[in-house]
């Protein structure tokens, strides 16, 4: 494979963690590439389901350096904007973001890590892995599911009601996604709720914003050897974005508790009550997707890889970035991402001038 070149830094995913990435490159004066997966600008954001949209408003959904413009008419911006908004962003900064692009494995090769992608390969001084979790999605092991004869798919596939009108559909997941598309469906479709534990609403007041500052202060509290605050969790589990708030109003969300089995026509409880579905949605979740950093021997619990912050602890020239709560407080979110970003940029600098 030929060699596409040496770089202080690679960064592996274009979506908003490593634009975030980007950005706080370049203040700090590295030379970098960003390699995206993807076709087009917009990371995961380009794929979701049709009525998603953010939790906060468009100002408290920024990347470092840019504000996001508000959506005509609409208090919370849908994906759509959210595209338009990164799109722009990686064109204002004159981001160098390499794709399609996929990186197919990192490994280490003396004083640098050789990223290996499907079209060259590149010599870099330190990497950046910010692919985020879409492309990982998790679907739980529930006896019976080769079994069941109707439509299964995750959050990832689902893209609107009108695919199931009139369908009996099944949504599993008592977080945001589950609640979301429950609500998508509620009027088209005989929706059936299905969650672990009673759905838990954050206050109809709380957005987006108070959950950054939640995480932001477990983290202080966790850092600085004081009592675990629980952070988003203490807080519940749902933001009630306006169209879960409605079908929630209207009494359409009554979620039912988990079944236990899939049976070829619908689902089984555990009091051996049935009902039949057309489909089945999982809402069930994500795990990070980090099978390109596998030759790198840090595989953690849960396929997280142990780190301080955003460095892998057993590898220093590595950085996490955008997976969650455990590579930075808030870090999955626009809003979030850019204090871990700006330390993992700083701390990088610090290391290669070490050098």
């Amino acid at each position: 494979m030929s060699s596409a070149g040496t770089v202080d830094v690679v960064v592996v995913g274009g979506g908003q963690a490593g634009l975030a990435a980007g950005y706080h490159l370049r203040r700090a004066g590295l030379s970098f590439v960003i390699l995206d997966a993807q076709k087009t600008p917009g990371g995961a954001w380009q794929h979701t389901w049709d009525s998603l949209c953010l939790f906060s408003p468009a100002a408290y959904s920024s990347l470092p350096g840019r504000l996001m413009p508000p959506q005509q008419g609409e208090a919370y911006p849908d994906a759509a904007h959210v595209v338009d908004y990164l799109t722009e962003y990686e064109q204002r900064y004159e981001l160098p973001v390499h794709r399609p692009v996929r990186v197919e494995a990192v490994h280490r090769d003396g004083p640098f890590l050789r990223v290996e992608t499907d079209t060259a390969t590149w010599r870099a001084r330190a990497v950046i892995s910010a692919t985020g979790t879409w492309s990982r999605p998790f679907i739980p092991a529930v006896a019976g599911r080769t079994e069941f004869t109707g439509t299964q798919l995750h959050t990832v596939e689902y893209q609107c009601p009108t695919d199931f009108a009139g369908q009996k559909v099944i949504v599993v997941g008592g977080g945001n996604s589950g609640a979301q598309i429950a609500a998508d469906l509620a009027h088209d479709a005989d929706l059936t709720w299905v969650t672990l534990r009673e759905p838990r609403y954050l206050a109809d007041d709380i957005d987006g914003r108070a959950l950054f500052d939640a995480a932001t202060a477990r983290r202080r509290a966790l850092d600085e050897g004081r009592t675990d605050t629980g952070g988003v969790a203490s807080l519940g589990d749902i933001v009630a974005v306006p169209p879960v708030r409605a079908a929630r109003d209207a009494g359409l969300l009554k979620a039912q508790p988990m079944f236990t089995r899939l049976t070829q026509t619908g689902v089984q409880w555990a009091d051996g009550t049935r009902t039949d579905a057309d489909a089945v949605i999982w809402c069930t979740g994500f795990r990070p997707a980090l099978s390109h950093l596998a030759p790198l021997g840090l595989r953690g619990p849960r396929g997280h890889l142990p780190t301080t912050g955003t460095q892998a602890l057993g590898e220093p020239r590595l950085h996490l970035l955008g997976y969650g709560d455990w590579t930075g407080p808030a870090s999955a979110t626009l809003i979030g991402v850019g204090r871990p970003a700006r330390e993992a940029a700083r701390q990088i600098a610090g290391l290669l001038g070490a050098v």
